[in-house]
């Protein structure tokens, strides 16, 4: 039997997409929307070696299989995909390729394994320049001129990524309560897009920490673009190292992803201890849902969660993302059910006054940054490598369908340290509804 049939009969005819292989051999209809191309031998070596999982994943890195036509509807399959080989299907193919496939080829050179202590200073560090480290100049390409990494807020999906970014930017401010005069602090800063917005159109004092090296850099620059060094401060520094509070009002966008379980107390207390009475702190990070119940596609999806907090799952999708996030995007990330954060800051002292689900918005931003991606892929490519850009179109796909269906959620959480009496320097019924032409 020749590589592509082989490989649907594995898939049992349950994808309605065709294989096409090095062979020359294809299966399934001409005009499927999808196409899985198998380029080279390794691809089965490499499944064979890791059906199902790790070696889909390694495989794509590697070019050795490319996926092609509608990504979206591709991945969406996915879920009732599973490449697990059985003895029977072994044998045969062994036949038809040799058994030198048996033999794995070495993963990509994007795969990383981290050593140490998890979520250690160094460990951390190491993870966090894995991810960001890359090239500001990819970043520019995939996120556009306000280079945000984080959910932006849709008035509608007409509005652009620029003036939804910027939108998302104001209502933290909002949440804030920002005003002339405070001092704001913006951990995990990014490339100061947060700092710079709030010190122009607020005037606040704000300091951003990261710890990566070539965010500070550029975030740096932009600061002295901006003309705004007298009111911004970017810091190479770990949260766990800040002591010159009291500030205001602190803002965590899309950092809490990086503390893990075994840090979150940890996380709390430090943050609540450089706030005054009434200071307000926004933690804005994703999220997994609850666990699910039953077996259909939307619950198999939503196991991807689960899945990359502890480790465990059975579905194609899931175990991809897995894969990506823990080897080769965002190692030792860890995802949280939002009911564990409110009850950590609550019992950390804090008074959680609002919560707001962006779910949708993530999966609209996430299919404009692919888009960005693939219209600028040669000029990344060149930045990055092929196997890198590889990496970030299959994630922030794979992450738009996990979005759409709820198997990641994103969550705004406004809390406040109590004042006297109880204080909390908030409105009786506090509205941060986008003013009206944002």
């Amino acid at each position: 039997m020749a590589v592509a049939p082989h490989l649907a009969s594995v898939i049992n005819d349950r994808a309605s997409l065709r294989i096409e292989a090095y062979d020359g051999s294809a299966s399934g209809p001409p005009d499927a929307p999808t196409r899985i191309v198998v380029r080279r031998r390794e691809a089965l070596a490499r499944l064979l070696n890791r059906p199902g999982e790790l070696g889909l994943v390694r495989a794509f890195v590697a070019g050795d299989v490319d996926l092609e036509g509608d990504l979206d509807a591709l991945l969406e399959t996915a879920a009732d995909v599973d490449l697990r080989f059985s003895p029977r299907d072994v044998v045969p193919l062994l036949a038809e390729v040799g058994t030198g496939v048996l033999r794995p080829p070495p993963p990509p050179a994007e795969e990383i394994r981290l050593k140490g202590t998890r979520h250690s200073k160094r460990r951390d560090r190491e993870a966090i320049s894995h991810h960001y480290d890359v090239s500001n100049e990819f970043y520019r390409l995939v996120l556009g001129p306000t280079m945000v990494y984080s959910c932006a807020l849709w008035a509608s999906p007409e509005v652009g990524l620029e003036a939804a970014q910027t939108a998302k930017l104001d209502l933290v401010c909002r949440k804030l309560g920002l005003a002339p005069g405070m001092r704001l602090l913006d951990v995990g800063c990014g490339w100061g897009s947060m700092v710079i917005h709030a010190a122009e159109h607020y005037g606040v004092s704000a300091v951003g920490i990261t710890i990566s090296v070539e965010q500070a850099e550029l975030a740096r620059r932009r600061v002295k673009e901006a003309h705004l060094e007298h009111l911004v401060e970017i810091r190479v520094q770990d949260y766990r190292d800040v002591v010159d509070g009291p500030y205001d009002a602190i803002s965590s966008i899309g950092m809490f992803e990086h503390v893990g379980r075994r840090r979150l107390e940890e996380y709390t207390r430090d943050l609540y201890a450089l706030l005054p009475p009434e200071g307000r702190l926004l933690n804005h990070a994703i999220a997994r849902p609850g666990y699910p119940q039953g077996d259909g596609p939307i619950a198999r999806v939503k196991a991807f969660g689960r899945r990359l907090a502890t480790a465990v799952g059975s579905d194609l999708t899931s175990r991809i993302e897995s894969d990506l996030m823990q080897r080769y995007v965002f190692p030792d990330g860890e995802l949280h059910e939002v009911g564990v954060v409110i009850s950590m800051l609550q019992e950390n002292g804090f008074e959680v006054r609002h919560l707001e689900s962006l779910r949708e918005h993530y999966a609209l931003t996430l299919r404009q940054w692919v888009a960005n991606l693939e219209a600028n892929w040669d000029e990344a490519v060149r930045e990055v490598g092929e196997g890198r850009a590889r990496v970030w179109r299959l994630y922030m796909a794979a992450s738009a369908i996990n979005f759409t269906l709820g198997g990641v959620q994103v969550h705004q959480v406004l809390a406040v340290k109590p004042g006297d009496g109880g204080s909390s320097g908030l409105a009786l019924r506090p509205s941060f509804e986008t003013p009206t032409g944002t």
